[in-house]
Order: C-alpha cells, then structure tokens, then sequence
C-alpha cells in the first residue's frame, strides 16, 4: 500500500467546492454543484464544502448531511452537535415515530428551502478536529487506520500546518481496490 503517496490521492483545495464562512446555505450548494461540474469525470463526485476564512485558510467543513440538517431546525433540538454524526441504532419505527412527533419537515420544502438564502454557513459549519487532519507526508496505511478508526469520509491533508487538500475515502478505496484486482487472485 505504500506505492500510493498521499498527495496522489488526495483533491487538491484548489480543485474542492469551498466557500467562505460568512456564504449562505444556497451558496454553498451552488459551489458544491460547479465543483462537481468541473472535477474530473472519471473521479467520484465531492460529498463535501470546505468553508474559508478571510485568509483563504480551511476552518471548517460541511457535508450533504450538514446543508439537510441545516434545512430543518429541529435537528438542532434534538440532536447536541458533539454526538450527531454517530451512528444510534434507532429502529426505523422509533425514527419515523420522531418523525411525526416533532412535525418534522412538516412545512413545504420550497419553504424550508428559502432559509438557504438566508443562513450562514459559519452556522452549521463543523470546525476540523485534529483526528481529521494528516500530513501530506503520511503513509497511506496511517490514512486507512485514520479513516477507519474515526469512521470519517475524508481526512484534511496539511502541510506545514495548512491544509491543502482532502483525501476522501472513495479515493483511498479506489487505489485499495485496484491494488487488490492488480493482485489477479
């Protein structure tokens, strides 16, 4: 696994959706939607937006399931930010169930879809953790044993204490996976 660096894998920030801190919901989307129209074609789609200071430096992050999160509030109310990205085991009736009891998404979705002009990304943005960061000069079984250990979709690459790119796990299993049919077994 060691024939693959982690600059060759990783997108380049150059090459990410990103947007700065103060953009709204829609903006963010937007700059999701051109990256994805501009990435190469025969690479996997970017899941992610990476949110900019005013230096053009990395402090956070947003997923897709951050911007759905942010469309409905309620989320909020329920979920405390430090535990909504691990898995509960809810049993579909018991999620449904929330559903209903909290009248969730209960309101026309062009509605809920306004406040994407009007929200900040700063708002639902989550800051990287150091779990979350790898050198461009790790091996990439350190990025694997990351990626696996802290079920991420993707790590932040740094350089001298910047980031410079994202190594998405899609990418770390398209070279684990032609490494593997390359073996012919």
């Amino acid at each position: 696994m060691e024939r693959f660096s982690i600059t060759e894998l990783m997108v380049p920030l150059a090459e990410y959706a990103t947007v700065s801190k103060d953009a709204t919901l829609f903006d963010a989307v937007s700059a999701l939607e051109k990256a994805q129209e501009e990435f190469d074609a025969t690479r996997y789609r970017h899941r992610a937006i990476l949110v900019l200071d005013q230096k053009k430096q990395v402090v956070g992050k947003m997923s897709q399931l951050d911007v759905l999160r942010a469309l409905e509030p309620k989320y909020e109310e329920m979920l405390d930010k430090s535990q909504s990205h691990q898995r509960f085991g809810f049993t579909k009736k018991f999620m449904k169930s929330i559903l209903t009891q909290y009248k969730m998404w209960a309101v026309p979705l062009d509605d809920i879809c306004k406040k994407a002009g009007n929200q900040t990304v700063r708002k639902f943005m989550r800051a990287p953790s150091e779990e979350e960061l790898i050198s461009e000069s790790a091996t990439l079984n350190e990025a694997i044993h990351q990626l696996v250990m802290g079920n991420f979709q993707s790590l932040l690459v740094t350089k001298d204490n910047e980031i410079i790119g994202i190594l998405r796990l899609t990418d770390v299993f398209a070279a684990v996976f032609h490494t593997i049919k390359a073996c012919g077994i």
